[in-house]
């Protein structure tokens, strides 16, 4: 009898504890909103991507974390919603790793120009143990990196003329992203590099305060630079990531589970974002051959004169980042390389 009501007692408590676990776990994910902004519009593949990261955290959480999308930057540039992040003003974001050198200096490793040769290679290394530990840096600085997205690799476009050997760079008023590496790149082809915001680029190309821009073909069909822009030319000179980031004095603020959705569904968009980036580029260069711009390839021999007249800026990425370091991702990329 003893024994009966021990274990009858026994099983009543491990339905308790079970319950409670039960409860804690659905306690865990409180009612939020979160603000993830972006900058470029809602029928990129940036838009479409943070579309399906809100969709899988409300799925994952019972609607409980409710993600808004902001487009367009709607909240901002990147630098300043980087900014807002770090003094907790807004959640989440996606932007380019490019404009966080100033914040976290190892970031600047992934302007390398020439780095990778295909988007397999950039893959391989991002997804690294390496590509987790330049991320983390950022914690340092008050944000939390979740995942690397593919913005592309980078062409140019202009509106004086074809870029088919080093010379037509020369005095080339080109707008880059506000980064020590992109502007010496371009200085040391000849071009007159200016550095700006991304959401200030159409109006600066629409007004001709700058002749050019390079950006990825998605993003340059997304935001309809054929309309201001005559000549493309495909230069693939960097493989250019974006990164999903959080505000950490948010982030610290979440329970476990919570971070887990979160982490999920990034990596989740981010997949959905490789694939689909992927595939559009084909087709985003093909329409805006239709829509009349100019398309030229550089050939393999201009390419090498452009690494070697970068090299100066290769080098201020080594001694930005650190050698070990460097190394590492070099390391990291030629087992990607032996992989393929």
């Amino acid at each position: 009898m003893k024994r009966s009501l021990i274990a009858s007692f026994a099983l009543v408590t491990l339905s308790a504890m079970v319950s409670l676990n039960v409860q804690a776990a659905e306690d865990d994910v409180r009612s939020r909103m979160i603000r993830f902004g972006y900058g470029l519009n809602e029928d990129s593949n940036q838009g479409r991507a943070a579309k399906l990261f809100a969709e899988e955290v409300a799925k994952a959480s019972d609607g409980k974390l409710k993600v808004r999308t902001f487009g367009s930057a709607s909240l901002g540039s990147d630098d300043q919603m980087q900014n807002a992040l770090i003094g907790g003003a807004q959640e989440m974001m996606v932007g380019s790793t490019a404009t966080l050198v100033g914040i976290t200096e190892e970031m600047a490793v992934w302007d390398t120009p020439f780095l990778f040769e295909n988007e397999q290679q950039a893959d391989a290394v991002l997804d690294s143990e390496v590509g987790r530990k330049i991320m983390d840096k950022l914690e340092e600085k008050g944000l939390v990196g979740l995942v690397y997205w593919e913005n592309g690799f980078r062409n140019m476009t202009n509106n004086v003329r074809p870029i088919e050997k080093i010379e037509d760079f020369e005095g080339i008023k080109l707008r880059v992203m506000p980064n020590p590496v992109f502007i010496e790149t371009f200085k040391l082809l000849g071009a007159n590099a200016v550095p700006l915001p991304f959401s200030e680029l159409f109006t600066a190309l629409e007004t001709k305060a700058v002749d050019g821009q390079e950006n990825p073909f998605n993003t340059i069909l997304s935001s309809k630079f054929y309309e201001v822009q005559d000549y493309l030319t495909i230069t693939n000179h960097v493989y250019s990531p974006w990164i999903v980031t959080a505000s950490k004095r948010w982030w610290d603020g979440l329970s476990q589970t919570e971070k887990g959705i979160l982490m999920e569904a990034a990596a989740k968009a981010r997949d959905f974002e490789r694939k689909d980036t992927r595939a559009e580029g084909a087709k985003a260069l093909a329409a805006l051959k239709e829509e009349g711009m100019k398309v030229n390839k550089i050939s393999p021999e201009v390419t090498q004169q452009m690494r070697e007249k970068a090299q100066p800026a290769i080098q201020s990425v080594i001694d930005r980042v650190g050698e070990d370091l460097f190394q590492e991702v070099q390391a990291e990329l030629e087992k990607a390389k032996a992989a393929q």
